[in-house]
C-alpha cells in the first residue's frame, strides 16, 4: 500500500480517508497532465538553482514525459490506496527511480501544486471555449448574411410590436458572444499568472526562481504576493464560471427563441427532421429536444458562480479542505459547455428559415410606426401622427405599406456585420494563444 505523502507514525482512520479524498481521484484525472507539466517547469528550476543535479533532472524529465504520454493514451491511473494525482505521480517516480524521485516536490506543497494544475487545466479550457464561441460567431453571422433581407415580427411583452428580421436575429446573438468574448479574455488574464512557489502559501526557504517557471509554463507574469497566490484558489474558478455563465446565457436565449419559432404557433424557423425526436405515442411530433437540453444545460451552467461563491464566501485567508469541492463543480462545467456550443453551431447551420413569415394578415400591424414615422417626416408632428393612424387601426382602415427603410447603423438595412466581426477579432487577439503553445511544446520538447 501507498503511504499519503503527508503521513507520519499514524495512519487516519478508513473512514476519514474516504470522506475527505471524495471525488478527488476522479476530478484529478482532469489535471493529470496538468500536474505533469507542472513538475516539469518545478524541476527545471530546482536543477538551476543547485536542489537538482543535471544528471537527476534529465532522468526525471524523461520519466515525467513518459507519464505525460500515458495520460495522453488514456491509460494513467490514480490507484485506489493513492490519494490525489500529486501523490500518483510522485509514486510512479519513486518506484521508477528511488529517492530521486522524491525530490521533485522540493520548495512546493500540494496547496501550489493544485493551483498550477487548477489554472494550467481552466486556460486550456479556456481556449477551447474561445475557439468555439469564435466558430459560432462566424456562424451566425454568415446566417445573418444569407437571411438579412427575410423579415420576421419583433416582439414586445410577446407581443408582436415592429418589424425585425433574420438578418438581425442571427447576428444579434453573434454580437452578444462577442460581448461573452471580453468576459472570458478577462478571466483568461486572471487565470494566466503564476501560483508556482507560493508553497503552502507563505514562500518557501528555498532559492526559488519563480519568473523561470512562469517562463516556462507560458504564464503572462506570476501572482507575485504568495498569501494571494493562495487566496486565488476558489477565486480563479468563481471568475472564470463567471465568464462561461455569461456564454451559457446567451446560448439559452438563443434555444429559447428557437424553440419558440419552432413551435407550430409560430412557423418562423424548422429544424431539419434528423434533428428531431418523436413522441412514444403521437406520430406527428418532431421535437426540437437540443434546443430543450442546451437551454437546461446552459442554465445549469450558470448556478455554477454561485456554488463556487457558496463554498468560499466565508473564508479567511489561507489554505481550507473546503477549496477541495470546488473542483467538483467546476471541472465538469466546461464539458458541458462545449457540448453544448458545438450543438447550437450545428443546429444554427441547419435550421431552415419561413421566408414568407409576413404574408400571415396577423402580423400588418407590426408596421404601424413605419407609417406614424413617415406621417412625421411629411411634416406631421409626431403626436399627431401616431394618434392618426392608431385611429385608422380602431377603424380597421389601416393598410401597411411593408417596404423597410432602415438605413442607421446596426438597423434591418444597416447590419454593421463587419464591425461586429472585427469586434470579435480584435479580443481574439489579447489572448496571445501562439505564447502559451509554444511555452508547453517546448517544454515537452
Amino acid at each position: 500500500m501507498a503511504a499519503k505523502i503527508w503521513e507520519k507514525s499514524v495512519q487516519a482512520d478508513k473512514r476519514i480517508e474516504k470522506f475527505t479524498v471524495g471525488k478527488d481521484r476522479e476530478m484529478d484525472l482532469c489535471l493529470a497532465k496538468y500536474d505533469v507539466l507542472g513538475s516539469m517547469a518545478h524541476i527545471r528550476m530546482l536543477e538551476s538553482v543547485g536542489l537538482l543535479q543535471p544528471q537527476e533532472l534529465e532522468t526525471l524529465l524523461f520519466e515525467l514525459k513518459n507519464i505525460y504520454q500515458t495520460i495522453e493514451d488514456d491509460a494513467f491511473v490514480i490507484e485506489e490506496d493513492v490519494e490525489d494525482v500529486h501523490s500518483q505521480v510522485e509514486l510512479l517516480l519513486t518506484r521508477k527511480l528511488g529517492d530521486v524521485g522524491k525530490k521533485i516536490h522540493s520548495g512546493r506543497s500540494r496547496n501550489d501544486q493544485v493551483l498550477v494544475d487548477l489554472k494550467l487545466f481552466a486556460r486550456a479550457e479556456l481556449m477551447q471555449i474561445t475557439s468555439r464561441v469564435n466558430r459560432l460567431i462566424e456562424n451566425l453571422i454568415a446566417q445573418s448574411d444569407r437571411y438579412k433581407h427575410v423579415l420576421l415580427p419583433g416582439y414586445t411583452h410577446l407581443q408582436i410590436a415592429m418589424p425585425s428580421s433574420f438578418g438581425l436575429w442571427f447576428a444579434a446573438y453573434a454580437e452578444s458572444l462577442a460581448d461573452d468574448l471580453q468576459l472570458l479574455l478577462s478571466a483568461w488574464k486572471i487565470t494566466n499568472r503564476n501560483p508556482l512557489g507560493s508553497a503552502a502559501g507563505y514562500g518557501s526557504s528555498f532559492p526559488l526562481n519563480r519568473q523561470m517557471t512562469t517562463d516556462l509554463l507560458g504564464f503572462d507574469s506570476m501572482n507575485y504576493n504568495v498569501v494571494y497566490a493562495q487566496m486565488g484558489r476558489g477565486k480563479m474558478e468563481r471568475t472564470v464560471a463567471n465568464a462561461m455563465a455569461s456564454v451559457a446565457a446567451t446560448i439559452s436565449k438563443l434555444a429559447f427563441d428557437a424553440c419558440l419559432y419552432n413551435s407550430q404557433n409560430f412557423g418562423f424557423i424548422k429544424l431539419p427532421d434528423e434533428f428531431t425526436t418523436g413522441s412514444s405515442i403521437m406520430p406527428h411530433k418532431k421535437n426540437p429536444d437540443v434546443f430543450e437540453l442546451t437551454r437546461a444545460k446552459c442554465n445549469k451552467i450558470q448556478s455554477v458562480p454561485q456554488q463556487i461563491m457558496l463554498i468560499t464566501n466565508n473564508l479567511p485567508s489561507g489554505y481550507f479542505r473546503d477549496l477541495q469541492i470546488i473542483k467538483e463543480v467546476f471541472i465538469p462545467a466546461f464539458d458541458e459547455l462545449r457540448d453544448c456550443l458545438d450543438m447550437t453551431t450545428l443546429m444554427m447551420s441547419q435550421l431552415q428559415v419561413n421566408e414568407q413569415i409576413l404574408d400571415d394578415l396577423k402580423y400588418n400591424f407590426i408596421f404601424s410606426v413605419e407609417a406614424v414615422n413617415k406621417l412625421t417626416l411629411s411634416g406631421v408632428p409626431f403626436r399627431d401622427a401616431y394618434k392618426q393612424v392608431g385611429l385608422d387601426i380602431e377603424a380597421g382602415n389601416f393598410n401597411p405599406d411593408k417596404s423597410i427603410q432602415h438605413t442607421h447603423e446596426g438597423s434591418i438595412g444597416n447590419l454593421c456585420n463587419n464591425k461586429i466581426l472585427a469586434y470579435k477579432n480584435e479580443i481574439i487577439s489579447q489572448f496571445n494563444f501562439d505564447k502559451v503553445i509554444q511555452a508547453i511544446d517546448q517544454l515537452l520538447a
